[in-house]
């Protein structure tokens, strides 16, 4: 215990900022997962910046209007002019035709994006052996993962004494 803790006080942990910046164009998707059991569907709502492949946002809940809605304010602040999205309805019935094209021409990027994390978070497969038993740790080890993996994270080992 006693290293544990001096390890604690000789290294630090620095973060990279994240800014927002306008954004032109984002492609959005959904993907699904569970919790406990199959029946228990947990989805995962991602943006990402069409232009630079960066996420811009992700929220999880059920596929419902309700969670889209709330994804959208997640959205705003990028000031965000065309969507490019699948054909789910939720996306037709909330996102304005003018600001919304649908088809698999523009979405390759994020559907590529939701295999590599499909790959990397083995809670977000569909045959698994590895699950969440609650709603808590699936949005929070799977929420953490993307943190770390797309916002840039650094993680320093500078030694505050200099050696």
């Amino acid at each position: 215990m006693q290293y544990i803790s001096q390890r604690q006080t000789e290294w630090e942990i620095r973060y990279d900022v994240v800014l927002f910046e306008e954004v032109e164009e984002a492609e959005l998707d959904e993907m699904w997962s569970f919790v406990f059991s199959k029946d228990n569907q947990r989805w995962l709502w991602l943006a990402l910046d069409h232009q630079t492949r960066q996420v811009l946002a992700y929220t999880f809940g059920r596929r419902k209007d309700e969670v889209f809605k709330e994804f959208q304010k997640l959205m705003e602040p990028f000031g965000i002019s065309v969507f490019y999205t699948d054909d789910w309805g939720s996306y037709e019935r909330h996102i304005p035709s003018e600001l919304h094209v649908v088809g698999k021409r523009n979405t390759q990027s994020i559907e590529r994006k939701n295999l590599t994390l499909r790959t990397r978070i083995k809670r977000l497969c569909r045959k698994t052996i590895c699950y969440s038993k609650s709603v808590l740790m699936h949005d929070t080890v799977i929420g953490l993962v993307i943190n770390i993996l797309e916002f840039g994270f650094v993680y320093s080992t500078v030694n505050r004494f200099g050696a």
